[in-house]
């Protein structure tokens, strides 16, 4: 393929899509609305799908001793008696452990090698509009009145992204009506018993979950979450809740004495910096993730943000940019079927990721007693170990 990518975000899912692009030798350029790498608080959790496909872009290595790795998610309960396990990761299994990391130092990782790689990264580039497509470009304007054309736009620009709104002008992403509240607070606060495993959720059927998972290499903090239901605020609305960092606290602390000892000393003392706050919202399921001349094309949280159940989130966007660039690097001349061809096999692929969530959901409900089939382990080769080429292989075998 000859023609150029624009690339709108660079996030996560739009500098891994560089790199992506740049192995395939494809020219693409990224465009971002700040006016430096994204400084955005909090951590991520990569699973063995996403770190294969880190690995092949050369990334992994260099995250992997900056980031917290571990192999499963643990829960209990209200007593603080062990409820269930999810694997997350295992080195023996899929060759990869999962890791966890601040987004920030991500970001600046990925930045680093895109910038190495020759792909430029414009700042201070908000996206507006696209002003016309046809069958082989389209040309798109800034918010400071500048224009570009491309062969190839690209919205990697989130669950509130611009760029759909090309695609959907009137589709707003629906707010689940809950919010999380987290911070960071050192590990030794907690005064954890021996052998007690992390990260962790505590189930409580009447004030529900709390959150606590490692952070950092050597595992000296930990990330402390709730969930809570909630209206819908505007951004302002939003950004003023995360500013009353008092409010945030009372929350964290709100009924603590209901949950075991672990939880209170983990809000027992909370610096207001590391505080974050953050609505959940999702995208119905869409028809199509391309336009009607396949110019424009959204991917990740834009095409299809999923619930956080199972951890997928940003782990199937990585799935998106690596094959959304393997597909177009093979199939060259006939794009439009190759985007086809791409938007059924991982839509094929998020619909298992959310009826794995659906089985998640019903295995965490409050019961009496469980029987021998819920107390079975989940089978996730499909989802951790698949080999992407072969798959992308497939998917274009299938097609023929």
């Amino acid at each position: 393929m000859s023609t150029h990518v624009a690339i709108i975000g660079a996030g996560l899912s739009g500098l891994t899509l560089a790199l992506a692009l740049h192995q395939q030798s494809i020219p693409c350029t990224l465009y971002e609305a700040r006016s430096a790498p994204l400084d955005i608080g909090g951590a991520v959790m990569l699973s063995p799908n996403a770190l294969r496909i880190l690995d092949s872009l050369d990334v992994y290595q260099s995250i992997r001793t900056q980031g917290h790795e571990f192999n499963d998610l643990h829960f209990r309960t209200e007593d603080d008696s062990p409820l269930d396990s999810y694997e997350f990761g295992s080195e023996e299994k899929y060759g990869y452990r999962a890791l966890r990391i601040y987004r920030n130092i991500f970001i600046r990782e990925l930045s680093t090698r895109v910038q190495d790689a020759g792909v430029p990264i414009l700042y201070n580039k908000k996206f507006s509009a696209v002003t016309e497509e046809t069958s082989s470009t389209v040309t798109w304007s800034f918010d400071d009145g500048s224009t570009v054309t491309a062969a190839v736009l690209v919205g990697a620009d989130g669950i509130h992204s611009k760029v759909r709104k090309y695609l959907y002008p009137d589709l707003e992403p629906v707010f689940t009506k809950a919010m999380g509240v987290s911070a960071a607070v050192p590990t030794a606060q907690l005064n954890l018993p021996s052998g007690y495993n992390l990260p962790t959720t505590i189930m409580n059927r009447t004030h529900g979950a709390f959150v606590i998972a490692p952070q950092k290499a050597d595992g000296s903090e930990v990330f402390i979450g709730r969930q809570k239901r909630a209206p819908e605020l505007d951004r302002d609305g939003w950004n003023a809740l995360l500013n009353d960092k008092e409010w945030c606290i009372e929350y964290l602390r709100k009924d603590i004495a209901s949950f075991p000892a672990v939880a209170q000393n983990a809000v027992s003392e909370i610096k207001t910096e590391t505080i974050n706050l953050w609505p959940f919202y999702v995208v119905p399921k869409l028809e199509r993730w391309s336009s009607r001349h396949a110019r424009v094309i959204i991917l990740g949280d834009a095409a299809h943000a999923i619930p956080p159940t199972a951890g997928q989130g940003i782990n199937q966007a990585f799935e998106d940019v690596f094959t959304f660039a393997l597909i177009i690097g093979r199939v060259k001349e006939d794009f439009q079927r190759g985007l086809k061809i791409w938007q059924k096999g991982r839509q094929e692929r998020v619909d298992r990721v959310l009826a794995l969530n659906a089985q998640i959901d019903k295995r965490r409900m409050p019961r009496d007693s469980l029987d021998q089939e819920e107390h079975e382990s989940f089978e996730l080769g499909w989802l951790y170990g698949p080999d992407f080429g072969e798959m992308v292989e497939g998917w274009l075998a299938g097609e023929l």
